[in-house]
């Protein structure tokens, strides 16, 4: 079944609504919706439309659709399809209702908790899987849920994080690497002029004399 549902902006990972869950769901999904939230602030326009991630017990399978992110937590023995389905539904419902919205930069998080009407709704339709209606969608779905990404939360969280750490350290490293190379260059003029810096002046002076000897004599 589904267990949460959370909906969220992608540009910048605010959350825009969510399911309104029992006592009980929330105490067991506490730590998968933070897992949630730390997806929400990795993904880009540029991130699969559509994937996946496996969390222990539990699947979370997003939707990306027009800069909005649609995520829920299922059992992992809630089929792909239906939960993708079910994703479906709220991108086209919420679009409708608010998809001018969406993009304003004054908006505060979950503004639009009042959808939680709607996603409770559908959530119920959803619920088994076994009844006739699910069946029906998971015979006439003809998308193909073996083409959708998935992960590994642990890969996602930890292994992307230590990338994102490589890459920025190695970012530093060749900043700091031209920064050394530009001071030694600095360093190595400088030597030269202490150490010859004199006679050079004196070579200097002595030739400016020669040139004005000439010049008057």
């Amino acid at each position: 079944m589904v267990g949460s549902t959370i909906i969220a902006r992608v540009a910048d990972g605010l959350p825009l609504a969510a399911s309104m869950d029992d006592e009980q769901a929330e105490s067991e999904l506490s730590g998968y919706k933070s897992q949630a939230k730390a997806i929400f602030k990795k993904l880009t326009a540029q991130s699969e439309p559509m994937c996946s991630i496996e969390s222990g017990p539990y699947y979370l399978h997003y939707l990306l659709d027009q800069g909005v992110c649609y995520l829920c937590i299922c059992e992992r023995s809630f089929p792909r399809k239906l939960a993708f389905s079910y994703l479906d539904e709220l991108a086209r419902e919420f679009h409708m209702s608010y998809g001018g919205e969406v993009g304003k930069a004054s908006l505060r998080p979950y503004a639009f908790i009042k959808f939680d009407t709607f996603i409770q709704k559908t959530r119920r339709i959803y619920e088994d899987s076994r009844t006739q209606q699910n069946m029906s969608k998971l015979n006439e779905d003809l998308r193909d849920v073996t083409q959708i990404m998935t992960k590994n939360m642990e890969d996602l969280l930890w292994r992307g994080g230590s990338l994102d750490r490589m890459s920025t350290l190695s970012d530093r490293l060749r900043d700091e690497s031209q920064k050394y190379r530009k001071d030694a260059r600095r360093l190595r003029i400088e030597g030269l002029i202490a150490k010859y810096g004199i006679l050079a002046a004196i070579a200097a002076a002595f030739l400016l004399f020669l040139y004005l000897v000439i010049r008057v004599f």
